[in-house]
Order: structure tokens, then sequence, then C-alpha cells
């Protein structure tokens, strides 16, 4: 049986542990000598409104610094930086040069000559994955010969995990995203993730867990400073072993499943040889869902149903709900519990996604986005349809309809959403381990 090596580093200095990293898994030992290679870091979120808390949100400007520097030392000139930040208007450009300066990757081209590109602004190539999928793919990456793959060591509130594989993601268009979030139960999320990989270059990923997030992947999880960094040339192998390292067993990450059934591997990591650090002891839950419960009136997320909510029916997100609409569903749920008073609100019920369907009887039903609005617009259980509708739902739209079901939330709270963030910076002020300096490169 061949085996795949894993590296295993605890992170203690700059270029020292990520060399270290990368020696140990020979990650890079089939790289193509004048290859152009593509890196792909992690920008799952970013603003440039207020500062707010990267750790376990963002690759580190370390990892990415590092990396950038071994590849000088291997010979390699074209290295080319490529990300797609998901933005609330997908016309903005802006936050794509906000980060490209910040993070310090203007500082990367001017002294070492990478290029920098934001995948939105670049064409895309349609892609067939097999079983009939086709996806678009930035066509720098496809037409690269090596890619670096630099994940955030964190969990998914969809995924369970978001590692390797789903950080390839961000390469693909914004439509091939959303196909991403099917209502098929055969073709969903995870098996859509699995295919990601298939028709991409050669790789090698380095899981960047200096900081790892539970209950991830944006910046209201739970960030921790973690110092771990897992490597390999083997997409798979690493992931599982990170899925391992924030206690998962990856034969319960469906879509590390989906991976391993194709290629016919094992989940237990036994065609995977670690070396460095033993993974027992490093090994740390990372929660990565939210709790529901069952009222009487329905479904609440936990937080709610403790806070005494009533009247309300907020069944839990499914596998279906985009990017997109998940941000907008997270304020939604913020800004209903911020305004209650202890007065049952009107038999509401508030849908998200593209699977759900209205329970008979509720006096009210709110649908959120346009695919809720599409599936559910004839329903006949549906006594006051309030459609929110939109591909993202406006602010305004939103806050327009939680009033009309009663539900008096503060506008402000939409108007400055963009401000939101800056408030978990508040989380780690004084904490010596939250260190900005990971993401600036002097």
């Amino acid at each position: 049986m061949d085996h795949f090596a894993v590296s295993i580093v605890r992170y203690e200095s700059p270029m020292e542990s990520v060399r270290k990293a990368v020696e140990m898994s020979q990650g890079l030992d089939h790289m193509p000598s004048n290859g152009k290679v593509f890196i792909k870091p992690n920008v799952a979120y970013w603003t440039k409104s207020v500062p707010f808390p990267k750790w376990g949100v963002v690759t580190t400007s370390r990892v990415v610094h590092d990396m950038v520097l071994i590849l000088k030392e291997h010979g390699i000139q074209d290295i080319t930086i490529g990300e797609g930040t998901v933005t609330w208007d997908p016309r903005d450009r802006e936050t794509a040069r906000h980060f490209y300066n910040t993070l310090g990757y203007r500082t990367l081209e001017k002294r070492y000559g990478v290029k920098f590109i934001n995948t939105f602004e670049r064409p895309f190539d349609r892609v067939e994955l097999g079983d009939g999928i086709f996806l678009h793919f930035n066509r720098d990456i496809l037409r690269s010969d090596y890619v670096i793959n630099l994940p955030v060591l964190k969990t998914h509130n969809q995924t369970m995990v978001s590692l390797g594989i789903k950080n390839l993601k961000g390469t693909i268009d914004l439509k091939s995203r959303k196909k991403c979030h099917s209502p098929d139960p055969e073709r969903d999320l995870n098996y859509m993730i699995s295919r990601l990989p298939l028709k991409l270059p050669p790789m090698f990923v380095l899981l960047d867990g200096i900081y790892s997030n539970e209950r991830g992947p944006a910046f209201d999880g739970r960030l921790r400073r973690s110092d771990i960094l897992v490597a390999s040339s083997d997409l798979l192998s690493a992931d599982m072993v990170g899925a391992r390292i924030m206690g998962f067993d990856p034969a319960d990450v469906p879509h590390l499943v989906h991976v391993a059934r194709s290629q016919g591997r094992p989940l237990d990591l036994s065609d995977v040889k670690l070396v460095g650090e033993d993974l027992e002891p490093l090994a740390s839950r990372h929660e990565y869902d939210h709790d529901y419960v069952e009222s009487d009136d329905g479904t609440l997320p936990l937080a709610m149903a403790k806070q005494g909510i009533k009247g309300l029916s907020y069944p839990k997100y499914d596998l279906s709900m985009c990017t997109y609409c998940a941000g907008i569903n997270g304020l939604i749920l913020n800004a209903i519990r911020s305004v209650w008073t202890g007065r049952p609100w009107d038999d509401i019920e508030v849908l998200t996604g593209k699977i759900m369907t209205p329970s008979p009887g509720k006096k009210k039903t709110l649908l959120i986005g346009k695919c809720m609005v599409e599936r559910n617009k004839n329903n006949s259980h549906i006594r006051e349809m309030i459609p929110v509708k939109g591909c993202p739902p406006k602010p305004e739209t939103v806050v327009e309809a939680l009033h009309h079901a009663g539900i008096p939330v503060n506008p402000a709270l939409f108007e400055n959403m963009e401000m939101l963030p800056g408030f978990f910076m508040q989380r780690y002020e004084g904490n010596p381990d939250f260190d900005e300096a990971f993401f600036r490169i002097e």
C-alpha cells in the first residue's frame, strides 16, 4: 500500500516552521522547476469598514510570505496569488484591493514580483467534473503548473470542516458557488465540494493552524491560538489529518467520505504516513454546529429558546442556503433577539435556503431570498406570505418584511451591517496571543 506523507509541525518562528513543514512532507519534491505556481490563500471574509478579527478567519500573511520565499528558493519566478472573496455587492472590487494592500500582498509584488488577482475580475472556464456536473473555474489556476493551497484550520457550520478541499470553492464563479448549494439530496453541497479538485493541477496544501476557528468559518466563531501547521502534497490526506486535529473522525465528514470513496482510500489514516509531531496530543475538539430545539411553535435556535421567545418558528439552515443568504440570516436572528420583549410574536415562520416548505396553519410565513420565494410562492399552506425577494435580499427589503410581520427590528442594524464585525474585536483586545503582526508583511 502506498503511504501519503503528512507533516505536523508546531509553529514556533517565521520561515523555520513553514520550511520544516514543507521539507518534512516532501511536498514540493514534484513541483516543476520553472512552472507557473498559483497560491490560493483563504480570505473567507473581508471588510474595509472596520478592523475585524482575522485570526482563524484569514490565512496569515506570515504563512503566505514564507511560502513565497520558499518558492523563490526553489527557483520559481512566476507566482500568482489568487482569491475570490465574497462581498455583499457582487460588483464590489474595492474590498479585494483593500485586503491586497492590508495583508501585504502589494509588498510581495514589489519585493518578489508576485502577482495578485481577484478571480472575479478574471476569466472563468467551464469545466466538466463528471456525473453531468459543470462548474466555472478561474482560468489562472487551471493554466498553472502547480497549486499551493493555504487554507485556515477551521470548522464550518455546513460542511463541518473547511480545509484544503473546501478552500477551492474560492476559485469558482458566483453562479457555480450558488450551484454547489444544490437542493438535490444526492448532489448536495458536500458532494459538489468533493468534485472541486478533480481537474485542477497538482497541489501542495499547508493548513495554517497558527490560529484555528471553532464554529467558523467567519469572525463570529471562537478563535483560538493553536500554533499547528499541517502539510502534504496529497489534499485528502492533509484534510483528514486536519479534521482529526479538530476532533473529527474523517468518516463523519461527508465531503471527505465522497473524496475517499472516489479514490478508493480508507478514512482511518492507515495509508497516511505522519511525520513530525504526534497527532493525538494536538487534537482538540472544535464544535462546528449551532444547536436548535423543537418548541411549541416549531423550531428555534437554542439561544432563542433559552431567551423564552414564543410565537416564532425559525427552522435550522440547511446545506442549500448559499453564502449570501447565510450572511443575512445571522443578522436576522440577532435582530429578532434584540427586540424580544416577552410578548409572543404572531405565529410566524421564517424559511431559508432552497428546500424548506411551510408548516400548515402558521399565520405568517417569511420566505427569505429568491430561491425560497420561487419554491413556495404558490404553496397552499401559506396563509399570509411575506416574500423577501432578491439574491441576496437587500437589507431594507428584509427590514420591511420583518416589520410587516410585526417584528420591529432596528433598521440601523441592517443599514450598518458592515460595522458589525468590529464588535467582535472586543473579545480579543489585550490578549497577546492574538497578534495583528501575523497579517502584515514588513
